[in-house]
């Protein structure tokens, strides 16, 4: 009883300071969604308050009616969705390749995926632009794909890394002895150990991708049917006067697929998290 006495005050101070962590998490996303519901008067008013007494739906219907707004979610929905299944697919054989086989310079490439990770991106964002001009990829979704998918795989080969070494040998062996190839020990065995893995690392891809703003602004340029939503928002800036509950209901349709995308995956993603500590 005096151990559980002295542990009481811990605990309830831990879910406190728990409580107060994800209330300040949460406090952004509820000031969002309630701007994008309150009327123009009470957004633009001096005295800013955390409630509307008269919520209205008039900012959604803007920006759902706003101009090649579907055409926009559609395109980050498909540079996201390329960008996920690719860097999985890419990083799980990446990743087995420098774990289960012993060649030249793999502790070097291992270096060179963190070193990868330490650049940031503006620094490449120059580079990249004349890369994409070079290649004649500017003005298209591929100009979006293809660096989101380079600065993917770096940490999702050294992520998925873990997973894949924490599958023992014997297994592999076992399989083997039993008549299974190598291929198919790949996708029947080692594959399904591993999703928990590529189910985290795919979240970080898609957020990331499905957030960029950079790179749509400095390589979509002039054909606009090929832009993304965060490139949509700019409609609601305007030089007189933004158009905040635009710009709060767009957001808000942005998060919307995140939020489903989370809830979705969001228990392999605590079991791939708690895999990815355990190495």
């Amino acid at each position: 009883m005096s151990v559980l006495r002295i542990r009481r005050p811990g605990r309830l101070a831990a879910e406190a300071a728990a409580l107060l962590i994800a209330a300040a998490v949460a406090f952004p996303l509820y000031w969002m969604v309630l701007s994008a519901l309150k009327p123009a008067g009470e957004i633009q008013s001096t005295d800013p308050r955390p409630w509307t007494l008269s919520p209205s739906l008039d900012s959604f219907r803007r920006v759902l009616e706003q101009h090649d707004f579907g055409r926009y979610f559609l395109n980050s929905l498909v540079v996201a969705g390329t960008v996920v299944v690719a860097s999985a697919l890419v990083a799980f054989l990446a990743a087995t390749a420098v774990t289960r086989f012993r060649f030249r310079f793999r502790t070097t490439l291992l270096i060179m995926f963190l070193i990868a990770q330490m650049v940031p991106v503006e620094a490449l964002t120059i580079p990249l632009f004349f890369l994409m001009r070079d290649f004649g990829q500017l003005n298209t979704l591929g100009s979006l794909i293809l660096p989101h998918l380079a600065f993917s795989l770096p940490f999702a080969i050294w992520m998925l890394r873990g997973f894949v070494k924490a599958v023992p040998d014997a297994l592999e062996e076992a399989a083997y002895i039993d008549g299974a190839s190598r291929t198919r020990f790949l996708w029947q065995i080692l594959f399904p150990l591993v999703l928990p893995g590529l189910v985290a690392t795919s979240v970080f891809s898609f957020i990331s991708t499905w957030n960029d703003f950079l790179f749509a602004k400095s390589f979509l340029i002039s054909d606009t049917s090929q832009s993304t939503l965060p490139m949509a928002l700019l409609v609601f800036f305007k030089p007189d006067e933004n158009d905040w509950g635009g710009i709060m209901a767009a957001s808000t349709v942005m998060t919307v697929p995140v939020l489903v995308f989370f809830v979705l995956v969001q228990r392999r993603l605590v079991s791939g998290l708690g895999g990815a500590v355990k190495d």
